[in-house]
């Protein structure tokens, strides 16, 4: 069975919305993980250590459209370009697949992830795709979330967290730390 992790960037307020500024991110403080903070190399190493686990990426249609226009030619990004993506989508169309992206592959339904963790392989990483990430830990399928959450507070915004009323879902911390910026790393493993 695959794990499926969910990371992100998120504010105080558990804002996770247009972190990097970059296209179609219009939160009015897009840009919020790279304005006004100092830089402190070490608290970007969850980064790395994702990078070591993932196995593939998932993405939410808007995520993917997003990621897709920036990542397979990003310097930055160049260790995910040949690793298998899963495009979680009802309406994304087959042939609007980049190219030169490594294998891609669109599910269309929740039962379709859901098939895909009963498969063999490692884990699978969701980046970005807030409104995925909602339903597929409102299926439980979520297993873990890695957070980078920044002092910041952006008051509105787009929560990975779901408003919905349900059971309550315990969560195991795996892994902190606090760094001389403010950021703090908290990994969570959801417990079942």
């Amino acid at each position: 069975m695959r794990d499926l992790v969910y990371t992100g960037f998120m504010s105080l307020d558990g804002v996770v919305d247009s972190p990097g500024g970059g296209p179609g991110e219009e939160h009015r403080s897009a840009g919020w993980v790279v304005k006004d903070l100092e830089f402190v190399p070490e608290a970007w190493s969850l980064k790395g250590e994702e990078l070591e686990e993932t196995t593939a990426l998932m993405f939410g249609r808007h995520s993917y459209e997003s990621f897709a226009t920036t990542w397979p030619a990003s310097e930055d990004h160049a260790d995910y370009k040949e690793l298998p993506k899963y495009v979680v989508s009802t309406t994304l169309p087959d042939d609007a697949l980049v190219d030169g992206w490594g294998p891609q592959t669109i599910l269309r339904s929740t039962e379709d992830v859901a098939a895909l963790k009963q498969g063999d392989g490692g884990k699978i990483f969701i980046h970005g795709s807030a409104e995925l990430a909602r339903r597929l830990a409102d299926a439980d399928l979520i297993d873990q979330y890695n957070l980078l959450v920044f002092p910041v507070l952006l008051g509105a915004g787009t929560s990975v967290f779901s408003r919905a009323d349900r059971a309550k879902q315990m969560l195991s911390l795996r892994e902190f730390d606090t760094y001389s910026n403010g950021i703090m790393k908290l990994v969570y493993d959801v417990r079942r």
